[in-house]
């Protein structure tokens, strides 16, 4: 795999990676490239078939995993989540910075592969704050509430694990984690904004 490196952002659900994520995308138009999660999970309102995830079936994703064709796959609340091969070489293929959203788990799988990225985690202050931010959220029943409070907790635990992450992020201050962020990229982003110009 050529191009530049890519950028595995982990966190447990709430901690802010999707904005951070989304921001990043914005600022930096023409310089980042979004690897496409595939998951047998059904749409949530407004989310599009192959820019927020490619949707698929059990059976078509579980042959694919079998084949090899995924860099990393978990499941998560009886729904497969994964990263294919392809979709991380789609973006790599137009010289951009394919960042990599993944759990723990995933992280674990990719550190497993020649693929060397950048981690790095985002992490919510406390967690009251982060279920806080989910119940705001009022997208989850109290049951998948409880799972991804769950899953958080043990997030946060294996996140402080020497040698995981390059850096992991505390989302206390959106402004101040969004600078940190820029900062650990900016080698990469300016090597990519170099070879357009």
């Amino acid at each position: 795999m050529s191009g530049p490196r890519p950028v595995v952002l982990s966190g447990p659900s709430g901690a802010g990676k999707s904005t951070l994520m989304k921001r990043l995308l914005k600022d930096h138009e023409g310089v980042f490239g979004f690897s496409v999660s595939h998951t047998t999970r059904n749409p949530r309102p407004g989310e599009e078939d192959g820019k927020d995830y490619h949707f698929t079936t059990r059976q078509v994703m579980q042959d694919s995993i079998d084949q090899g064709d995924f860099i990393e796959n978990a499941e998560f609340s009886g729904n497969l989540y994964g990263t294919s091969k392809a979709a991380i070489e789609d973006v790599r293929a137009k010289n951009l910075i394919c960042i990599l959203d993944v759990d723990i788990q995933g992280v674990r799988r990719i550190k497993e592969t020649d693929l060397n990225p950048i981690y790095i985690s985002i992490q919510p202050p406390s967690m009251e704050v982060l279920e806080k931010r989910l119940r705001d959220r009022q997208t989850e029943s109290e049951e998948s509430l409880q799972k991804r409070l769950e899953a958080a907790r043990v997030d946060i635990e294996l996140s402080k694990e020497p040698g995981v992450f390059d850096v992991i992020i505390i989302n206390d201050d959106l402004e101040r984690a969004y600078a940190e962020l820029k900062e650990i990229l900016n080698d990469e982003i300016q090597k990519v904004q170099e070879s357009k110009s």
